[in-house]
């Protein structure tokens, strides 16, 4: 019986261990961009793209924009899991009609470039649902592209 033991022991030793290891949920592309501590922006020209148009896949990113260029955030999220508002910090961008969000926990805004300078976009929004007598976690999904406005 002791062997029994022994191994019982050991498979929980190397559960815990293994469950420690993960810090970070994805890398950022596919499967909702998950991140669970994103690192600052620092915009550089060679990782710099030009797409007008961003969603949850492109966390992380680095966005070059011309002042007159304009930029649209379109988050998918659902009614258990809602998008916050994106949140803008710097400056360089001035927010524009960006449509009607249709389903409840999107998030969806437009911004234009207006001057240079650089901003990070940000959201955030509940990793698991949040429903009463439920299982529930306490995680957060962040979303985050930085713009550099030439």
């Amino acid at each position: 019986m002791r062997p029994i033991r022994k191994t019982t022991l050991a498979l929980a030793t190397l559960t815990l261990l293994l469950a420690g290891c993960g810090t970070e949920a994805g890398n950022g592309k596919g499967g909702g961009g998950d991140r669970v501590s994103p690192s600052s922006p620092t915009p550089t020209a060679t990782r710099c793209t030009t797409r007008a148009e961003l969603g949850t896949t492109d966390s992380g990113d680095t966005v070059c924009l011309e002042v007159g260029d304009t930029i649209r955030i379109s988050l998918d999220g659902t009614k258990s899991r809602p998008w916050k508002p994106v949140a803008v910090d710097g400056s360089g961008l001035e927010a524009t009609n960006s449509g009607i969000v249709l389903l409840p926990g999107d998030a969806s805004s437009a911004y234009k470039a207006v001057s240079a300078g650089q901003v990070r976009l940000s959201s955030q929004r509940p990793l698991c649902a949040t429903e009463t007598d439920r299982v529930s976690c306490k995680g957060i999904q962040e979303w985050w592209v930085a713009v550099e406005v030439k």
